[in-house]
Parts: structure tokens; C-alpha cells; sequence
């Protein structure tokens, strides 16, 4: 056999022992060509007023860079070690390391290049469907065509030449450093199986559980007034992170090995043939594989976590620009109000039209303030919120010394507590007038350039109100002490009237404000958010999903003797299966399931930044991921039966 035959002849080999490593190199490739050729489309151009869109993609594609070159560096390792023996056995039979390395390298070009060249052809083929699918996201109506970049095609080769060659170099050090003895005990040194478990074991067990709870724990009270001063978030922020993460790895290296040594202790040790192929390999396993799980763990958790806060934002856009402007058109000037109308009657376009009149005023609302807020530069003493009368307000009859707060924002509520009942202080420039605190109603009146941020609006008497009025402070008033809201009667017709209100003048005043616009605005920003870590997160996905089922190849192989003998002994293949199947719902499902775990404390805790919604987004995520997460599980199953089928 010459050397041409034994390179084909180990290129089929690995080709079919490795393909998901093929179809991961050829999916990294694609996605990365079909990216970087974004950067370069004409209808990005689109994206440009509104969002740094290319920019946003090419910080995507250096992450994407990432991922692929610690994915496929790291594969490649497993590889090499899996190798071992047949580089030994190579140097046996008298073929020098300049040789090997010179064979091996010819097997990886050929399967290397191979995958580069066919990814390319996918992400051209894909790149118009992406960019339809990105714009779609964002909400743009803009045509585009399938091209080819020649910019991209040359950017893609680059990187991917690179990560070869440091793949090369790797695979050259570890045919350098290894004898022919060391060779044929490399497998054997990969996984640590230690049979004893000692007191570290049982410590560092519980201290995982208990530093994961504690995280959880510290997450569910981050925002509701137990942290009030920028100092103990930031600490408290920290500890979560910290405890998490490294609670994470201890429960791989420790709890994992205490929890199935309890289970095995409360059999009295006899164990059945399922719970033998399962409990008793993961006991050891994971032990080993500790900081590759916890890695994987965390970034799925990141993963999860951002696309479905991202989701949020973007689930929740119409009800957002609905809080933040509670009509659809907001204008502050009567001026601007007559232009609009006209047009809008020009069109036949039907409105309704409200009109409120603001003022500012500074409150001491100390006495039902529930938090302490003076490091967070907020003075409950003095706080300066918009105040109406309360005949702006349907169905609302306050008497003289009655105070009643509405459009309360999420994130205000969280930071800043109220109390149901207590005394307000209202501060006129000459006199102040004290206030009983009525209560909050959730419900929206003042759009948000009103309302400093998010604060309540002051419903008070309309005697009351003019006496206010009466001694304002010209210091805090706004530019405009008018709200004028335009509904539109025909909902079908709200976009119509937002492409006159967009073609007028008068849009490009910020205080003047369209719903509609604010809510596409919010869509495009997060649909790009949604779009960059949604396949990011499916790239981190197949590539950790893949890196697990090459340890599954690895440990069916160390275990392929074992079966043998189970077979020998009268097990039969549907024997084995059920215990694999046990031991894969572990291997997989601890790590997604923790990982699960680890986003929806993280989302739970501050979703209300993002948006108004969160259930859906959060299960729409979850549920998919599981899905597409469970595949590779299935796959080791599948791979484990020919092993099985093989062993006898």
C-alpha cells in the first residue's frame, strides 16, 4: 500500500467516524461567509439610519470567529488523542514524525478544504434567505439579490487558513512531544477515573449546591429593594456571577459524584445493568470533564439568556411604545397639532383629540417612599414629577386634598418602592401644599418626555392643580407645559397617518412622537439583536453539542470491552440500550437542564428592563433550544448501538 492509498484510505475512515465534525466545519464556514457577506450588501445600507447594522455584524462575525476556531482547535485535540495508537503503530512500522505529521497533514487539507469550499457554496446559496430573514426581523421593506462578494469570499479563506494552520502547528507538537510508549497510553490518561470518593469530594459537592442556590437566591431579590445604594448591586451583581459560575464547576466535580454515590449507597450497592452503564460512568465522568461542562453550561446559560431577553424586548415592542406613548401621535405645540389635523382631514382620516395640560412641580414623597435612594442621586425630599388635573382623567373624581400617582414604569417600580399609603408634599415656588397619598394606578396618560424617565404622573384636584399652577417654578418647567394627543379612529389607517406624520416637518421635533414609530424602532433595534444572538447561540449550540458527542464517541470506544463481556455474559443489545439511554439523558440533560435553570434565574431577575412580556419569549426560547440541543443526544444513542452491535 502506498502512501496515496493509505491517505484515502484513512480519510474514509475518519469522514465516516467524524461527520458531524464535517457538517459542523461546513455549517461554522456557511455561517460565517453568509455574515460577512451582509457586511457587504447593498440593503444593509437600509439598516444604516436607524442602527449600526454593519457594524453590528462584523462585531457578530469576530464572536463567530471565536466560537469556531476554540470549537474546532478543540476537536481537533480530541481527535489526535483518538488517534494515538494508529500514530504509534505508524512509528512501529518505521515511518518518521516528519512523515506522519506530512500524512496527516494531507488527510486534514483534503477534508479541511473540502468542507471550506462546499460551506462557501451553502452561504452564498443561503445569503439572500439570511438577509430576507434579518430584514424581516427589523421590520425593513427593501429588495434584495443573491450576489456573490468576492470581498467576503477572501475575508472567509483568510480566517479559515489561519485556524488551519494553528490547527497544523498543534497537530505538529503533539507528534513532536510523544514517544512511541506515551502514544499508546494517551487514550487511557484522557479521562480520570477515580474510584474513591473522599471528604473533598463530599464538601465541594455541597458547597456547589449551596453557592448555586445562594446565586438564585440573591438574583430573585437583586430589584426588589433589598439592594438600594449603586455599591450593593454592583457587589451583589458580582457574587451572583461568582457564586454561579463556580458553583457550577463544583457541582460537576463534586455533587454529581456525591448525589449518584448516595443513590448507589441506598442500593446497598447492587446495582442493575442499567443503572451500571449510567450512574456508575457518570459518577467519574463528569468528575473529569468539570470545567469543559461548566464552560459549556454558562455560555448556553448566556446564550438562553440573551436571546430571550432580546426576544422580550422585541415580543414587547407595541405595548412599550403603547406605555411610552399613550396616543398614537404626540405633539406639544398647537401649532404642530392644526398642521397635522389638516393633513390627516386632507386624507380623510379620521381622529380624536385630547389635550392636557402639564406642569412640573418638586414633591417630598419621603413619607411613602419604601427604598432608600439618596446614592442613587434621588431625593425623595425633593423629586420633581409632572403633575395634572384630574379632569384629564376619565372617571376620576379626587377631592381637595387627594393625590392620586398613575404610569408607574416597571423598572421605577422596582427601584423605587412605594408604600400603599402616606403624605405627599407639593412644593410651589412661594408655599407648599400637603397631600394624601391615594394609591398607584398602573395605567399610562403622559408620554414619557413628560414624565422625567419613567416617574408617576400626579393626579390632583383641578382646584388644586390651579393653585399650583398659580405658583409654578419657572426652574423645572419643561418647554412645553401641553400634551396633545391624536388617536386615530380607523386602526387600519394608522400607518397612513404615521407616513404623513413622518413626511411632515414636524416629525423631526423629539418632542413630538409617533407610537407606531417608536414601536418599529424598538423592532428594528432588537429584531438585529434577536438575528445576531439567535445565531450565535445556534452556532455555540451545534458546536458544544457536537463536542459532546465526541466525548461520547471517545467513552464508547474505552467501553466497547466492557460491552463485549455483557454481551458474552447473555445481555442482549436492548439491554445495554436502555442503560445508554439513561446515561445520555444524564450526560445532556444535566448540562441543559442547569444551563436552563441558569438563564431563567438571570431573566427573571431583570427582564423588566427589556420589556413587558415574559413567559412566551422565555419558553419560545427555551423549548427550541431543548429541541435542537436533544438531537445530539439522540445521535450518541444511535452511535452507542453500533458500538454495541460491533462488541460482539
Amino acid at each position: 500500500m502506498n502512501i496515496n492509498h493509505l491517505i484515502l484510505r484513512n480519510l474514509k475512515k475518519n469522514l465516516k467516524n467524524y461527520y458531524l465534525y464535517v457538517f459542523a466545519l461546513i455549517f461554522s464556514v456557511s455561517l460565517y461567509f453568509a455574515f460577512v457577506t451582509l457586511q457587504y450588501d447593498p440593503s444593509m445600507n437600509e439598516a444604516k439610519g436607524s442602527v449600526k447594522g454593519a457594524a453590528a455584524i462584523k462585531s457578530a462575525s469576530i464572536l463567530l470567529i471565536a466560537i469556531v476556531s476554540i470549537f474546532l482547535l478543540y476537536a481537533n485535540q480530541l481527535f489526535m488523542k483518538r488517534r494515538s495508537k494508529e500514530i504509534g503503530l505508524f512509528q512501529l512500522i518505521g515511518m518518521t514524525k516528519n512523515g506522519i505529521f506530512r500524512l496527516l497533514s494531507a488527510e486534514n487539507f483534503i477534508l479541511y478544504f473540502s468542507s471550506l469550499l462546499i460551506g462557501i457554496f451553502i452561504g452564498f446559496s443561503s445569503s439572500k434567505l439570511i438577509m430576507m430573514i434579518l430584514l424581516k426581523f427589523m421590520g425593513l421593506e427593501t429588495s434584495t439579490t443573491l450576489q456573490f462578494s468576492v470581498e467576503a469570499f477572501i475575508q472567509t479563506l483568510i480566517v479559515f487558513c489561519a485556524i488551519y494552520l494553528l490547527i497544523m502547528l498543534m497537530n505538529y507538537l503533539f507528534i513532536k512531544r510523544q514517544t512511541i510508549l506515551s502514544l499508546f497510553r494517551v487514550i487511557s490518561s484522557t479521562e480520570s477515573k477515580v474510584r474513591k470518593i473522599n471528604v473533598f469530594e463530599i464538601v465541594f459537592g455541597a458547597m456547589g449546591i449551596v453557592l448555586i442556590l445562594s446565586g438564585y437566591y440573591i438574583s430573585s431579590k437583586l430589584f426588589e429593594g433589598d439592594f438600594t445604594t449603586i455599591n450593593e448591586l454592583f457587589i451583589a451583581m458580582i457574587f451572583i456571577l461568582g457564586s454561579v459560575i463556580i458553583g457550577t464547576y463544583l457541582f460537576y466535580k463534586g455533587s454529581v459524584t456525591f448525589i449518584t454515590n448516595i443513590i448507589r449507597k441506598r442500593k446497598g450497592g447492587y446495582l442493575n445493568i442499567n443503572e451500571v452503564l449510567s450512574l456508575s460512568s457518570i459518577m467519574f465522568r463528569m468528575k473529569s470533564n468539570a470545567l469543559l461542562l461548566t464552560i459549556i453550561t454558562t455560555v448556553s446559560a448566556l446564550a438562553i439568556g440573551l436571546l430571550s431577553l432580546s426576544y422580550i424586548s422585541y415580543f414587547s415592542a407595541e405595548k412599550s411604545a403603547e406605555k411610552n406613548v399613550p396616543s398614537h401621535f404626540s405633539l406639544t405645540t398647537i401649532k404642530d397639532a392644526e398642521q397635522f389635523k389638516e393633513a390627516l382631514k386632507a386624507k380623510d382620516i379620521t381622529y380624536r383629540e385630547k389635550k392636557i395640560n402639564v406642569i412640573q412641580v418638586n414633591a417630598n414623597i419621603a413619607d411613602i417612599m419604601d427604598t432608600n435612594l439618596k446614592e442613587l442621586n434621588f431625593d425623595p425630599n425633593i423629586m420633581t414629577l409632572p403633575v395634572i388635573s384630574d379632569k384629564s382623567v376619565k372617571d376620576l373624581d379626587l377631592s381637595k386634598d387627594e393625590t392620586l400617582f398613575m404610569g408607574y414604569n416597571d423598572i421605577v417600580e422596582k427601584m423605587m418602592s412605594l408604600k400603599s399609603s402616606g403624605q405627599i408634599e407639593l412644593k410651589g415656588q412661594r408655599e407648599s401644599i400637603s397631600q394624601k397619598y391615594r394609591g398607584l394606578k398602573k395605567e399610562f396618560i403622559l408620554p414619557y418626555n413628560f414624565t422625567n424617565g419613567g416617574l408617576p404622573v400626579v393626579i390632583v384636584d383641578k382646584i388644586t392643580f390651579r393653585h399650583l399652577k398659580d405658583d409654578i417654578n419657572p426652574k423645572i418647567q419643561r418647554e412645553s407645559s401641553l400634551y396633545i394627543g391624536i388617536d386615530i379612529k380607523d386602526k387600519g389607517k394608522i400607518e397612513e397617518a404615521n407616513n404623513i406624520f413622518q413626511g411632515m416637518p414636524i416629525s423631526e421635533k423629539p418632542t413630538n412622537l409617533s407610537r407606531l414609530e417608536m414601536s418599529n424602532s424598538q423592532k428594528q433595534v432588537m429584531g438585529l439583536a434577536m438575528f445576531i444572538v439567535g445565531f450565535l447561540g445556534l452556532t455555540f449550540l451545534i458546536t458544544s453539542g457536537c463536542i459532546l458527542y465526541f466525548k461520547q464517541m471517545d467513552e464508547s470506544e474505552d467501553e466497547k470491552s466492557n460491552y463485549t463481556i455483557l454481551r458474552k455474559l447473555g445481555f442482549t443489545q436492548g439491554d445495554l440500550l436502555k442503560g445508554i439511554q439513561a446515561k445520555q439523558l444524564f450526560n445532556f440533560g444535566i448540562p441543559l437542564v442547569i444551563g436552563l435553570v441558569h438563564s431563567y434565574f438571570a431573566v427573571k431577575s431583570g427582564w423588566f428592563l427589556f420589556g413587558t412580556e415574559l413567559w412566551t419569549p422565555m419558553i419560545v426560547v427555551m423549548i427550541i433550544y431543548t429541541s435542537l440541543y436533544s438531537i445530539f443526544g439522540l445521535l450518541s444513542v444511535l452511535y452507542y448501538k453500533k458500538v454495541i452491535k460491533e462488541a460482539l
